[in-house]
């Protein structure tokens, strides 16, 4: 966190060198009720930990806010902080949900602090959530630089469009491991230009390093660790076995493709993720667990605003490579245990919530009190729509999960699992432009258990002063 802080410092008198510009403010209160031991599953999988999972909380959320400007500059910048008070199971605190300053220098981007984000090529707003990184878990703070917007590679007529970035991160959780970081990187590409289909791959490559582990004490956390990080090599003698043996750290690997069609009002989006945790890591279409995946496909048309998308998703985890790391001294390099780390043993999560797909559940909902992923293998068909109707914005999601547990702890029997929410919201300009939300959701199985809740928003935005 010093490094953050230090950096904050450095940028500050770029900051102040900018003008025209305008600070927005965003406030509002936002309450759920539901039956059943928690919320309901669509409540809070996509909110970035705003909701908590017990079945009663309030929220109240006050901040300000600069963006990148509308017009092209060498220079840009914007910051956000976001305070959150939250209250639930007779419980009160308050923490800056986001916080952070970024900078733009013509197309690269320096971001530093924690802020909500968005990775992978799933749909924005009806899907699921990405494999390896969704909605569910609170923003990290990090240092972050790189292109994160497609642009286009000079010379390529526009045909071929890049983005990319290195990322840096704490986990400050200090959940089972203390002083655990991140390694993220990520490059895609797309080609397509002005042409009505387009083609996109990419891949992001994330570790968990360094941090002190109960039982094994401070694990390696130089910069030629974190070379042997980047590269994804074995740890040096100061690495326990495993980690001499195979990789340094906790490793996943996601590649991802997209196609995109345009034919007249209407896009037509096909979305392919996969996830590899042990190597060696081949393109997805050669993988040995290239039966599970996140496959999408939405149909978009905003001219047509009863109905502006609609979208199916099915996701499975169930392959994993097989049920076997060996047997009778053989090694399959199955059981990839999705999420899951024998050295950080509170795995791919962050504050109790899985940071992948939620449907890979969180231990949040862990009565044994573990914190690490006892459900990942599963298989889910995900629907979504959003549109308007004569103002009031409405968004529908529905899933239907089969669990069958993990390979090492399966379930005695597979548990079927249904999750709803129907949001509806519409701003009212003679109320000086308040936006009033809700919601209805439930869960219907024995995984979480019955509940059906509400959720009520009240929100404003505007602009707080420019300069």
């Amino acid at each position: 966190m010093k490094i953050i802080v230090f950096i904050l410092l450095l940028l500050l008198p770029i900051l102040a060198m900018a003008q025209n510009d305008t600070i927005r403010y965003d406030v509002g209160i936002m309450g759920v009720a539901s039956t059943g031991a928690y919320s309901p599953f669509w409540f809070q999988s996509k909110a970035y930990d705003k909701i908590s999972s017990f079945p009663v909380s309030a929220d109240i959320m006050a901040g300000i806010n600069k963006d990148f400007g509308t017009k092209t500059r060498l220079f840009d910048y914007g910051f956000k902080a976001d305070l959150l008070l939250q209250t639930y199971d007779n419980k009160t605190g308050a923490y800056f949900h986001e916080a952070y300053v970024k900078a733009r220098l013509s197309v690269i981007d320096l971001i530093v602090g924690a802020r909500e984000e968005q990775f992978g090529n799933q749909d924005s707003t009806l899907s699921s959530g990405g494999f390896l990184f969704s909605q569910n878990a609170r923003p990290m703070p990090k240092v972050t630089l790189g292109i994160e917007h497609f642009t286009v590679v000079p010379f390529t007529y526009g045909f071929l469009e890049i983005k990319g970035a290195i990322a840096h991160g704490w986990f400050t959780d200090n959940i089972y491991v203390r002083n655990l970081y991140l390694h993220h990187k990520y490059l895609y590409a797309k080609i397509g230009g002005k042409f009505p289909v387009h083609f996109q791959y990419g891949l992001d490559h994330v570790a968990q390093w360094g941090g002190i582990v109960p039982g094994l004490g401070q694990q390696p956390d130089g910069f030629k660790d974190f070379v042997d990080i980047f590269f994804a090599r074995s740890g040096g003698k100061n690495a326990v076995v495993t980690d001499q043996i195979n990789t340094l750290g906790n490793h996943i690997i996601s590649q991802s493709m997209r196609l995109d069609v345009d034919i007249s009002d209407f896009k037509i989006s096909g979305y392919w993720q996969d996830l590899s945790e042990d190597p060696p890591v081949k393109l997805m279409w050669y993988a040995p667990n290239r039966a599970d995946g996140l496959w999408g496909i939405s149909v978009r048309n905003p001219n047509f605003p009863f109905i502006k998308g609609i979208l199916y998703e099915f996701l499975n985890t169930t392959d994993q490579s097989g049920p076997y790391t060996d047997k009778d001294g053989l090694i399959y390099g199955g059981n990839d245990d999705y999420f899951n780390n024998g050295i950080y043993q509170n795995g791919w999560t962050y504050f109790s919530r899985t940071i992948g797909t939620p449907f890979l559940s969180s231990p949040v909902y862990n009565s044994n009190g573990a914190e690490y992923i006892i459900n990942n293998r599963v298989q889910v068909h995900h629907i979504g729509m959003e549109g308007d109707v004569f103002g009031y914005r409405y968004k529908l999601m529905a899933s239907f999960s089969k669990n069958y547990g993990s390979y090492n702890d399966p379930y005695p029997a597979m548990i079927q699992n249904t999750s709803m929410m129907l949001e509806v919201n519409k701003q009212f300009p003679a109320l000086s432009n308040v936006m009033i939300g809700c919601s209805v959701g439930g869960d219907f199985g024995k995984l979480y258990g019955n509940s059906v809740g509400c959720l009520f928003l009240i929100r404003k935005t505007g602009n707080l002063f420019n300069y």
